[in-house]
């Protein structure tokens, strides 16, 4: 029997189901259709010795009052619900260097960011406070980035390298790896990517940075919660596995490998962009288009260690760590020589829900080249798909866990004796359970010499099919919502979400 929607929302990832609930609270009958067992992308969470892992999202933010990600969550009735812990005020990130004692700290609120770091380099003060204005500035060019206001990309803004950018706030190069300490965030090949990719990422925690208590798929669970209130149906274990086309190439309906049909008046896709061009068929795409997608080079991947922590033996620690073993590597982080890995790392910790100053589990996760996982790339391997991998796959996972375990005994000399418990991933978890490219974290990497090629209007040659997700423009908890009201902006019309925003901004004025 085939169902009939005003939308089919394909994959349930963040921008899938920000879209989903901003269309649904418009009274317009939505679907969602996921493939795997756990809705929510990069929000997914998975639990191992009753302790929650999360397994994309580590920290929020954006999330104080006023703040742009706090008013998008307003509107979509969430914010109120979620469970929050604010990250250490003097230090949510710590940025730290082999053969320096030194945790150098990013701290909430631009005043203190400048007052924390200028403790260690007292002279560049100055440059401190135009590095935070100028990330503020840059932001500020991009729609939606305050929520209303701001339609069109500003190009000169677009073309802004990290590497000249951060050269030009200070000489001092200790200070330059420290400003770029927590580039993992997007990935960066630091020479290359463009500042904006930096601003965008930084700028929100330096606002304010949360972590989600219980994971980042709370975020996922309660979305969902909104969208079933609203009247939404969301199907997981539904993979679409064919569009179907009438005669004026229109997209009338999708089929699920299972077999069921669901038919709709327009479709959002917020699954992996090389995935679509399949499904539609590239004989329906201009070729110019397709080689543009195609020649898109994939963002890093990483391989990830979960340590479930015998009671009471580690301190927690309310702020994430980025390790580098030579400041040198902040510029390309993820080119790491093979036997030298780890050569980075970021490290966060949870609280035990009983002693919170223990920590209950620590996840260490470093960068990965798919190449080190691709001899077992025709395996899949997911709950809802479960498959055997070679006995030499788990040999690799565990030898990568000792390096991993040897690295960071350097900052923590106790830590082999408090392990009860070793968990990992790697680029093929992040495949099959995201179903990103080549298992990549962040979508394609974005180059400040062309920085248009990897941007992609939500719109598609296809009247009533459009895009969202981290692969169209940019990544991260914020990109992806904003990505998401300008989906919709593309289906509702600009000034109908203007209107509904601008109600959020003055409820929140009044209050």
């Amino acid at each position: 029997m085939k169902k009939n929607y005003d939308i089919l929302v394909i994959g349930s990832g963040l921008g899938g189901l920000v879209s989903a609930l901003i269309l649904a609270k418009e009274g317009l009958k939505v679907c969602v259709l996921e493939k795997n067992n756990q809705y929510g992308g990069n929000l997914q969470t998975f639990s191992r010795d009753k302790l929650i892992f999360d397994t994309g999202v580590h920290y929020l933010g954006g999330l104080s009052k006023g703040q742009n990600l706090h008013q998008f969550f307003s509107y979509l009735e969430i914010i109120d619900d979620l469970q929050l812990q604010k990250m250490d005020e003097n230090g949510y990130d710590k940025i730290t260097f082999g053969g320096d004692e030194i945790e150098y700290p990013h701290a909430q609120g631009y005043d203190n960011f400048v007052q924390q770091l200028s403790k260690y380099f007292p002279e560049e003060k100055e440059n401190l406070e135009n590095y935070c204005e100028e990330i503020q500035r840059v932001c500020n060019y991009f729609p939606r980035y305050n929520v209303v206001g701001q339609n069109n990309y500003n190009e000169e803004i677009l073309h802004l390298n990290t590497k000249r950018f951060i050269e030009s706030i200070t000489s001092n190069e200790k200070l330059q790896a420290v400003l770029l300490g927590s580039n993992f965030l997007y990935a960066g090949d630091s020479e290359d990517t463009p500042f904006y990719v930096h601003a965008l990422t930084v700028n929100s925690y330096i606002q304010s940075a949360y972590k989600c208590v219980k994971g980042g798929s709370q975020i996922s669970k309660l979305l969902i919660k909104k969208l079933r209130e609203y009247g939404a149906e969301v199907h997981k274990h539904s993979e679409v596995s064919e569009f179907i086309f009438n005669e004026n190439n229109t997209l009338t309906s999708v089929k699920t490998t299972a077999g069921k049909e669901y038919s709709a008046t327009q479709f959002i896709s917020n699954i992996e962009i090389r995935s679509v061009i399949r499904l539609i068929g590239e004989s329906r795409l201009k070729k110019s288009f397709l080689n543009r997608i195609l020649s898109w080079e994939p963002v890093s991947s990483c391989f990830s260690v979960y340590l479930v922590l015998k009671p009471n033996t580690i301190s927690n620690f309310n702020y994430n760590v980025y390790h580098f073993s030579s400041k040198d590597l902040v510029w390309k982080a993820f080119q790491y020589k093979k036997e030298n890995w780890p050569e980075t790392y970021m490290l966060s910790s949870t609280p035990s829900k009983h002693h919170p100053e223990f920590a209950e589990s620590l996840t260490a996760i470093s960068y990965m080249d798919f190449a080190e996982v691709k001899e077992w790339e025709n395996t899949f391997n997911t709950i809802a798909n479960q498959q055997e991998r070679a006995k030499l796959y788990e040999k690799f996972k565990r030898e990568k866990a000792e390096k991993m375990i040897q690295a960071l005994e350097k900052k923590i000399p106790n830590l082999r004796t408090a392990i009860k418990n070793i968990y990992t991933s790697s680029p093929l978890s992040y495949r099959d359970y995201i179903g990103s490219f080549e298992g990549n974290m962040y979508g394609y990497i974005k180059s400040s010499e062309n920085p248009l090629k990897t941007m992609v209007s939500p719109r598609t040659k296809i009247d009533n099919l459009f895009l969202t997700g981290q692969s169209v423009n940019m990544h991260g908890i914020l990109g992806c919502t904003i990505g998401a009201f300008n989906t919709c902006a593309e289906i509702l019309g600009k000034d109908l979400i203007d209107e509904r925003l601008s109600k959020i901004l003055n409820l929140t004025d009044e209050k």
